[in-house]
């Protein structure tokens, strides 16, 4: 796990790269180092030494022919199964890293050679004959990677404030709509003008002579037939034995939830290996609700771990915030990003590694809007005869949402499942897009979630938070083996509510788990505003300061509520915790 980077025209120098890594350094503690290939393009890489923690496979990596060499950040799950193909072709390996087997991938099959790759991964891959690079990034948008271009100069790296501190760009206020509904700038955009995410799934070979320009990376499908409960047993459990594996400490973050217990379970079944797990414990008058702490404990002593509660108040929150804040590269308006940081602090005492259960909820229904979305599907008639008189029954916050989220197109009503406030039309443009018309619709639902809520929230969260404690997540339910798998569900009830996850999980004899009552992951936002002291204090002067200094760019439901936040906490507390993120954040930066 690295951070990598890239100057290609003009500023392009050794003074430029160099204050890149220094800014990215905690990506990659354990080796530093930059290159210039040729005049006028510069590459750097910080190392974090997960495989083969040997010098031998130190960054940049160089084919024997010094014709090509590599820079990632990543791992391959199957670079054993690869490796084996490679020597059968005469290929000859000099150290045991999946390193060196991405860079001979690249070089005997080029860019067909994405295709093979089971892991996650942003890389640049660098022909010095050819003077080109193909850059890259993983299918499912695991690994971070941002870009700045102008036609005299094209600058890439793993983090958005590499490029920011050599570019010293505006704040992009058009952004602050999207992240007040979704959390999150436009996929493809930052708060900084002018600096891009590189889009997950895409690939681009750049030389001197051609001109800047996207490609898919297009993986086939190998599986035809319908899967069946035995495929994803197996195909999971393989997954978990893969990910799991690392030349360095591995650790799990167990919610005690269905997705993490299932994993860690199926570990310790599988090799009887005790491994650090590490779950939040809120205070104590909130434990009834947030019960993750204590449903952990009980799982951990009937699949042992050496299990790490860590306490999560008020107190606890303020002392470590600023240095939180310090490590956010984007902001994401969830507040499971401290926790994730919380959780980094604690875990880089013992591991380097960290499993997670991200992607599970996406892929497999799991979550609320989800369900919401099916009750939609089933009743959509009835809701949209009715609806008037639906929303004048006093039901509850989450009721409420939902019948008015209610319209006859389901993308739309999807998205007001999706974001945080019912979504203006204009915005709804913007995403409609991403729905892909050849899925059947609710499963449209689940893979707009994928490439929107996973991408931009979930993963993003997960890879600045451990990142800044120097600490690789990995997430196996978005193994490739699994991907491919899900794509070939035909039957949609499958997808819905995590039926073979629950179901496996009673084989563990862990039914408990998969009866649980799901619960967000995050802060206990609503409980701490509702007792009005010193949390809710501080969140509103910093939020109502921020209106005056950038309220002209607020929408008008996004300044009525930075107006008068203290209004804004029975319904809306999510968003003035996302509010209050946003403020903090450019405030720090002086944007």
């Amino acid at each position: 796990m690295c951070g990598i980077h890239l100057i290609w025209g003009k500023g392009a120098n050794e003074e430029a790269i160099t204050t890149m890594l220094q800014q990215s350094q905690h990506r990659g503690p354990d080796q530093q180092a930059s290159f210039s290939p040729w005049p006028g393009l510069w590459i750097g890489v910080n190392r974090l030494k997960i495989l083969h923690t040997g010098s031998e496979a130190d960054q940049p990596f160089w084919s024997p022919d010094g014709r090509t060499l590599l820079i990632w950040n990543g791992e391959l799950y199957n670079y054993k199964e690869i490796r084996k193909l490679l020597i059968q072709i005469g290929i000859s390996f000099i150290t045991q890293s999946d390193t060196e087997v991405v860079l001979h991938m690249l070089r005997v099959f080029g860019t067909k050679g994405l295709e093979k790759m089971n892991g996650m991964f942003a890389l640049m891959f660098v022909d010095l004959a050819e003077k080109s690079v193909l850059v890259a990034r993983d299918k499912n948008g695991e690994k971070p990677l941002y870009y700045a271009q102008n036609p005299d100069a094209l600058t890439i790296s793993s983090e958005s404030r590499s490029i920011q501190t050599l570019k010293d760009s505006a704040f992009d206020t058009r952004q602050m709509e999207h992240y007040f509904y979704l959390r999150a700038p436009l996929l493809g955009n930052t708060f900084f003008k002018g600096i891009h995410e590189w889009k997950p799934e895409r690939y681009s070979k750049i030389s001197s002579h051609s001109a800047f320009h996207w490609n898919n990376i297009r993986i086939q499908s190998k599986v035809t037939s319908e899967p069946t409960f035995e495929n994803f047993k197996e195909t999971l459990t393989d997954a978990v034995l893969n990910q799991f594996h690392a030349d360095v400490p591995v650790g799990i973050q167990l919610s005690g939830g269905a997705d993490s217990s299932l994993l860690y379970a199926l570990w310790y079944r599988e090799t009887g290996t005790p491994l650090p797990s590490f779950t939040i414990q809120v205070e104590h008058n909130y434990r009834k609700k947030y019960s993750d702490g204590n449903a952990a404990s009980r799982f951990a002593k009937q699949f042992p771990s050496q299990h790490h509660l860590i306490e999560i108040t008020q107190e606890i929150f303020w002392e470590n915030w600023d240095d939180y804040l310090k490590s956010v590269d984007q902001p994401i308006g969830d507040s499971a990003g401290f926790l994730n940081w919380m959780i980094g602090k604690e875990a880089k005492n013992s591991v380097k590694v960290l499993i997670s259960g991200a992607g599970a909820d996406e892929l497999w229904g799991g979550y609320q809007r989800h369900k919401a979305f099916d009750v939609y599907q089933k009743r959509k008639k009835f809701l949209l005869k009715f609806q008037g008189i639906l929303c004048k029954l006093p039901l509850g916050r989450s009721y409420q949402k939902f019948v008015s989220a209610v319209e006859s197109d389901p993308r739309k009503t999807f998205l007001n499942f999706s974001a945080l406030e019912t979504i203006p039309d204009d915005l709804r443009e913007d995403y409609d897009r991403v729905f892909d018309s050849n899925l059947p619709e609710y499963t449209q639902m689940l893979n707009f979630d994928r490439q929107i809520y996973l991408v931009q929230d979930v993963l993003k969260i997960q890879d600045n938070a451990l990142m800044a404690h120097s600490i690789e997540g990995r997430a196996p339910y978005l193994d490739a083996s699994l991907m491919e798998l899900w794509r070939n569900i035909k039957d949609e009830e499958l997808l819905k509510g995590k039926p073979w996850i629950k179901k496996y999980l009673s084989e563990l004899e862990l039914t408990w788990i998969s009866e649980r009552k799901k619960m967000g992951f995050g802060l206990p936002l609503q409980e701490w505003f509702a007792e009005n002291g010193e949390f809710a204090k501080r969140v509103f002067n910093s939020i109502k300061s921020f209106e005056k200094t950038h309220g002209s760019h607020f929408s008008p439901q996004m300044r009525s509520l930075a107006t008068q936040p203290d209004l804004g906490v029975k319904h809306h507390f999510l968003t003035l915790y996302n509010l209050f993120l946003l403020a903090e954040w450019v405030k720090l930066n002086k944007l």
